[in-house]
């Protein structure tokens, strides 16, 4: 069973800097994607990263392109989401999340989640 171990986020000025990681274990990861979700009260969960592990393929939508950037440590099985120029808008709890499969966009798509980190960004 993939499981998927976040750390990171807390509390930053608007402006600041945050990195959030995400472990993972239990699978092959050489044919998943993985991506990081954000949710913000009362609003749907959005994408805001997404890598296809064997290619090293990545995706930002708008919202956070130039600002956010994925990093990963093969070896040991570490996607890290690096988000800079933090914004109040920002502010969600966010989620790591893997999938079999090819890059998708969407949370369904995706199968196995991290428990959530929690991202506040202060104006």
């Amino acid at each position: 069973q993939v499981q998927l171990i976040e750390s990171g986020g807390g509390l930053v000025q608007a402006g600041g800097s945050l990195k959030l990681s995400c472990a993972a274990s239990g699978g092959t990861f050489r044919t998943y994607s993985m991506a990081w979700f954000r949710q913000a009260p009362g609003k749907e969960r959005e994408l805001v990263a997404a890598i296809a592990w064997s290619t090293g393929f990545t995706y930002y939508p708008p919202s956070v392109k130039g600002r956010f950037s994925l990093s990963r440590d093969n070896a040991k099985n570490t996607l890290n989401l690096q988000m800079n120029s933090l914004k109040p808008e920002d502010t969600a709890v966010y989620y790591c999340a893997a999938r079999n499969g090819i890059l998708g966009t969407g949370a369904p798509q995706y199968t196995f989640w991290g428990q959530g980190s929690q991202v506040t960004v202060s104006s």
